[in-house]
């Protein structure tokens, strides 16, 4: 591979070094409110999320953000994560890994129950990993998380072994993802439907109503015992309620913001942004990049015609984005040229690799046999245009993001490219990238470690999960590849990682698989009777254990 311009993430040091890690407290990612001296007890926050309605509340159910965000604060982890990307306890007091690397006994603090009264304990862990891994239970994120997990065994009350296929350095941190939640097994017995609708974990609040399309209400649990390290106090909730409301329409879930009618929001859009950090405005923002891969564009690498390299390489080489994320994003994102966030450890940027070129494209279509153009200007070979199928789903993707799209349309278009956008429902989208019926997607992907490469890229996972979803879109195919994301899974020497990372990175950049854009922003907005909020590190996902209103 030729030499050019990289550069590193910085590692994150202490990520399962040697055989085995002894977890300590760290401080939670504070959030910028100013919070005063004595939180009052009490009200209700009404947050309106932009992510979408779940369809079940059971993040071991599919597995996506809309469950994450409502879900953590009903659901505890095994760990959690400080600012600094290193594991620290929550359910769990310290994960121990053997010799061999084929087994973690992870010890659990004494005494934690769920909100129904049964024991968190070491016979509870096993039956949670059995439901995830169990394909009636149609996970897609947990399911690949534990793909190394063969069994658990329960050691003691309070130790449960996992029991691994082959070594795995990123078990800690999958562990602490809210996908892989713990969830009462005598809840989990009622079966999906009931679960569905209101699964019973350990946290500061518990479901007590789902209004489909409307709401889902959370209360406190006045016994909770179970605050996260760096929580900022001990015991139950400051909040009697929280009511989460959908609100799809990004301007009118601001303007419930700006009015009072709601406290908090997420998916702010750009101008949201800058106008709720003004002078004067009443509101502020809390902000963090989700962990795992950027937000980018993937390329169909396995039908036409993106199975040509050539042809793959002229796009990105078309594909000018960073005018529009100059000036769509309103200075609220920076441009990408990284698979991974920054958030994440082991990202390697190769900013050479997408530089904007259209000689270049021209260059390599030619010599690609597009060598024709219609009257309208798109290359064609052998009476075919060169047509690329692009479905946006319009739940997740915003305004801006999706002017964004229209200008890479229009780019590309002047090298011969026909890009069709096609917007669709959440559901239609998901069935259209299932059924490999897409040439082009955008892709969100949040997982708290880089092993998220080893979910998005490794041959096996262009196979569909039990559930039907295959992570692996670009239908990447190289076995140099699947080698590195195998080799770093079972390291746990942090050097070694980045290397295997970066290798894996930079066969993506060479092949041109992958567009990275930017970083995928949680963006939290909310008013001043709001104290105390803050972002847990592992997610980015607002925790409000800690959070109060003021009158």
């Amino acid at each position: 591979m030729p030499l050019r311009h990289r550069s590193l993430a910085l590692s994150l040091a202490g990520l399962a070094t040697a055989s085995a890690l002894l977890l300590a407290g760290c401080s939670a990612d504070a959030g910028p409110s100013d919070t005063p001296a004595t939180p009052v007890a009490g009200g209700t926050l009404t947050y309106a999320t932009g992510f979408g309605e779940p369809t079940c509340l059971d993040p071991h159910v599919g597995g996506n953000m809309p469950q994450a965000l409502v879900g953590t604060n009903v659901l505890e982890s095994l760990f959690s994560q400080d600012e600094t990307g290193a594991i620290v306890p929550w359910l769990a007091e310290s994960g121990v890994a053997a010799d061999d690397g084929l087994s973690w006994d992870v010890t659990l603090r004494d005494g934690i129950a769920f909100t129904d009264g049964t024991p968190m304990d070491a016979e509870a862990v096993k039956a949670n990993v059995e439901h995830m891994k169990d394909p009636e239970t149609a996970s897609s994120t947990a399911i690949l998380a534990l793909g190394k997990v063969s069994s658990v065994d329960v050691v003691s009350p309070t130790v449960a072994r996992f029991v691994l296929s082959e070594p795995d350095s990123a078990l800690l941190e999958s562990l602490a993802q809210t996908w892989l939640a713990m969830e009462s097994p005598a809840g989990l017995e009622r079966g999906m439907e009931a679960n569905c609708e209101a699964p019973i974990g350990t946290g500061p609040f518990v479901f007590s109503e789902w209004v489909k399309q409307d709401h889902v209400t959370l209360t406190r649990n006045d016994d909770w015992t179970s605050a996260p390290a760096g929580a900022t106090h001990e015991g139950p909730a400051y909040l009697d309620t929280i009511e989460w409301r959908f609100i799809p329409d990004p301007a009118t879930r601001f303007a419930a913001l700006q009015s009072g009618e709601v406290d908090a929001i997420d998916e702010m859009q750009p101008d949201n942004v800058v106008a709720a950090t003004a002078d004067g405005s009443g509101l502020d923002v809390l902000t963090g990049a989700l962990p795992g891969a950027s937000i980018r564009l993937e390329l169909n690498s396995g039908y036409a015609p993106f199975d040509d390299e050539l042809v793959r390489k002229a796009f990105i080489a078309a594909a000018d984005v960073n005018p529009g994320i100059q000036s769509l994003f309103f200075g609220t994102v920076e441009r990408s040229y990284s698979v991974l966030s920054s958030s994440t450890p082991f990202g390697a940027s190769f900013e050479d690799d997408y530089a904007i070129d259209a000689d270049k494209a021209n260059q390599l279509l030619d010599e690609a046999g597009w060598m024709s153009r219609d009257s309208e200007g798109y290359r064609t070979k052998d009476g075919e245009r060169l047509t690329v199928d692009f479905p946006v789903s319009t739940n997740q993707s915003i305004p801006a993001e999706v002017s964004l799209f229209e200008q890479i349309q229009a780019t590309t278009k002047a090298v011969g490219f026909d890009v069709e956008l096609h917007p669709m429902d959440l559901s239609s989208w998901y069935a259209a990238l299932g059924s490999w019926d897409f040439d082009l997607t955008s892709a969100i992907y949040t997982k708290n470690s880089p092993d998220v490469l080893r979910i998005l890229y490794d041959s096996e996972n262009i196979i569909p999960a039990p559930s039907g979803y295959h992570p692996n879109n670009a239908h990447v195919s190289i076995p140099e590849l699947d080698d590195a994301v195998t080799a770093a899974g079972q390291t746990t020497d942090p050097d070694e990682r980045a290397a295997l990372y970066e290798k894996a990175q930079e066969l993506l950049a060479d092949g041109a698989y992958v567009l990275p854009l930017y970083d995928h922003l949680q963006k939290i907005g909310y008013g001043d009777r709001v104290q105390g909020l803050s972002l847990l590190p592992t997610l980015q996902i607002p925790y409000f254990g800690d959070t109060w209103v003021s009158e």
